[in-house]
């Protein structure tokens, strides 16, 4: 599961990503940040009672990360600050095949 993931984030587009080597198993109420949403919403969307394989990359020349949680299903990629503050889900993709 762990190379799969890795597999589908490297072909994402974003630079950072491609750097993953690893996932950590993290509780959703841990990562379940709330996040500015496509549709211009605020919420969350992970479930809080699962469990992740997840992991964070620091953004270059830049105060923000790249926060990376996904499940057997789903892959969602998101942008924020320091301590998760300004998040907004950036990519949320099907984990296929």
């Amino acid at each position: 599961m762990h190379k799969k993931i890795i597999s589908r984030l490297k072909i994402l587009g974003i630079p950072e990503l491609e750097t993953i080597e690893s996932l950590n198993e993290l509780n959703g109420d841990y990562i379940n940040l709330e996040s500015l949403l496509p549709n211009g919403r605020m919420g969350k969307i992970l479930d809080d009672n699962k469990k992740y394989l997840a992991t964070q990359i620091e953004i270059p020349n830049s105060d923000k990360c790249y926060g990376i949680a996904a499940d057997e299903v789903m892959i969602a990629v998101f942008r924020y600050g320091c301590e998760g503050k300004d998040s907004e889900l950036i990519a949320w993709v099907r984990l296929d095949g």
